[in-house]
């Protein structure tokens, strides 16, 4: 439905996209993710004709972008700005009624196709009891879901939306973009620029991650959010995971502390074992980890952040393999962390750690020292150097 092929666009003489190509499908919902200047809008605008490409073409159902009309554009592509002028004294139901323009000649009048249109729109966005209030007495994430009502209204095979989520609560976040996914399910192709990646994630197809005007990657999130990647992109060490409710990529940014002399080993695996690895690297500790089973929560938040882990199979036995690299690993490390409750192999070298802090609720081995994980970090630091607290970089 979308073609992008090689679009580079400058804007008061700065290049703010070079060489971008990605194309989307019918019925697909796709993140445009990125730091702030990435090129986000500027992408938007080129599909929607609102910008002209200094090099590359934008096809929108086969048909460049160039060629059409304003009125042809509007009825292939809807767009919900991240900001806009709006007229103040129309009403919410005289705004979202605009969006039949294009469907209308110019001295035309609205038909029942136009008003089942806008009250479709009203209820979907949750704003049909806002219909006679005016625009002036709306609140930003009012007048968000306004735009969203019209752009629905305006019945078109695209839909593009410029951060949809910007002013809403977390009830309206969730509830946009889940209407948005229901569109692309419905055969709507729809296009997002969002910010926040753990929404892209939960409710997009694909992602197109840009940096400084650049396509860096384009394809499932659980493929493009990468900690390598993310961090490429947006100058910060980031820890993913997989959201034990919902299955998709969570992400969070670490502060920047860079490893320092301190190396600690995590036993264990599961979710606290997940928040574990993000506690110690994001406080500048070096991280190892394993064994840890093939699927564990642990497992891609291990492997993003820490510079060693070792895993095997899962509901299989450890390797000779396995067991001697983590043995390696444990022995290297300046302290162990019993983050859950073991056994087999990992129970063998929990026993031969030390020295080893545990958490509550591991079972630990009597030579271990239990603490609460909020004072895991500073608990580990000291016993790893000797009674030395841990240095905040």
């Amino acid at each position: 439905m979308i073609d992008v092929d090689g679009v580079a666009v400058s804007l008061g003489g700065t290049e703010v996209l070079s060489d971008v190509t990605l194309s989307v499908d019918d019925g697909q919902f796709l993140a445009l993710v990125g730091p702030n200047g990435a090129g986000k809008t500027t992408l938007l605008g080129a599909c929607n004709g609102l910008l002209s490409p200094d090099e590359g073409t934008v096809a929108v159902d086969g048909t460049p972008v160039s060629t059409l009309s304003a009125r042809e554009i509007s009825r292939r592509v809807a767009t919900v700005p991240q900001e806009s002028h709006l007229g103040f004294d129309f009403t919410v139901g005289e705004l979202v009624a605009m969006g039949r323009t294009p469907h209308r000649s110019r001295f035309g009048t609205a038909d029942e196709t136009d008003r089942a249109a806008v009250a479709s729109a009203l209820q979907r966005t949750d704003t049909a009891r806002l219909a006679d209030r005016t625009v002036g007495e709306l609140s930003g994430g009012q007048r968000q879901r306004v735009l969203l009502a019209r752009a629905l209204a305006q019945t078109t095979p695209v839909v593009l939306l410029d951060e949809p989520t910007a002013n809403l609560d977390i009830n309206h976040q969730v509830r946009t973009l889940a209407l948005a996914r229901r569109l692309a399910e419905a055969g709507k192709t729809v296009v997002a620029a969002i910010h926040d990646l753990e929404l892209a994630g939960r409710f997009c197809d694909r992602a197109a991650l840009l940096a400084d005007g650049r396509l860096l990657d384009v394809g499932p999130p659980e493929a493009v959010f990468t900690a390598e990647r993310l961090e490429s992109a947006f100058d910060v060490r980031t820890a993913v995971a997989t959201s034990p409710v919902t299955g998709s990529p969570a992400v969070t940014p670490l502060a920047d502390s860079p490893p320092g002399e301190c190396r600690v080993h995590v036993l264990g695996g599961g979710e606290r074992a997940a928040r574990v690895v993000g506690r110690l690297v994001d406080a500048g500790v070096e991280v190892t980890a394993g064994v840890l089973p093939d699927g564990d929560a642990a497992l891609r938040t291990a492997r993003s952040l820490s510079s060693e882990v070792v895993s095997a199979p899962s509901f299989r036995p450890v390797g000779a393999d396995a067991e001697a690299a983590a043995t390696d690993l444990l022995e290297a490390a300046d302290a162990t962390v019993l983050a859950a409750a073991v056994d087999g192999t990992n129970a063998a070298l929990a026993d031969r750690a030390r020295p080893l802090v545990a958490l509550p609720g591991t079972g630990p081995p009597s030579h271990a020292t239990v603490v609460r994980e909020p004072d895991l970090v500073d608990a580990v630091a000291t016993r790893a150097s000797g009674g030395q607290p841990l240095t905040r970089r």
